[in-house]
């Protein structure tokens, strides 16, 4: 019981984001999830047209 007890109080420690940070942090990781796919994306097709056209010689 006291590792449960210990738990909470070093909960009550934590600088918890206020909600304009996490609105922050939320729209920045879903717009690097669109550009990270649309870069790998983009690079898979291009890696296939390569190996495409490597092949058909």
């Amino acid at each position: 019981m006291g590792y449960v007890k210990g738990v909470f109080q070093e909960l009550k420690k934590v600088t918890w984001p206020s909600v304009k940070e996490i609105n922050r942090f939320t729209w920045t990781v879903i717009v690097m999830v669109i550009l990270f796919g649309l870069y790998f994306g983009a690079a898979d097709l291009g890696f296939a047209s390569l190996v495409n056209w490597l092949l058909s010689l």
